[in-house]
């Protein structure tokens, strides 16, 4: 079973840096864009930023300038650097990743959802 592992959040002062991750299990999923949602308590889920396979990249308005998306396509994994977090940035992470899993008689599309990782910011 193909699966999104997450890793990295944790708690942080304002003003400090954390680097999230996200790693895919099935070498032979094929992933087209990768992304980075998150939802903080009695909010929707948004999207925080997300890149292409060939590392096209975009970014939620709130993020630009702080925070940055990188993928390693033969790891099948994923990266999220966050810099300058303010307390508005709390919020669970859930990593996304869209595309095929090549199952040698053909490809069938997936898109998975990891199990969110929280981030905390201390004011």
């Amino acid at each position: 079973q193909v699966q999104l592992v997450e890793s990295g959040g944790g708690l942080v002062q304002a003003g400090g840096s954390l680097t999230l991750s996200c790693v895919a299990s099935e070498r032979r999923f094929i992933i087209n864009v990768m992304a980075w949602y998150r939802q903080a308590p009695g909010k929707q889920r948004e999207l925080v930023a997300s890149i292409t396979r060939g590392k096209s990249t975009t970014y939620a308005d709130s993020v630009k300038g702080r925070f940055t998306i990188s993928r390693d396509n033969a790891k099948n994994r994923v990266y999220l650097q966050m810099n300058s977090l303010t307390p508005e940035d709390t919020a669970v992470y859930y990593c996304n990743a869209d595309g095929n899993v090549d199952y040698d008689v053909g490809f069938q599309p997936l898109e998975l959802w990891g199990q969110g990782t929280l981030v905390t910011v201390s004011s």
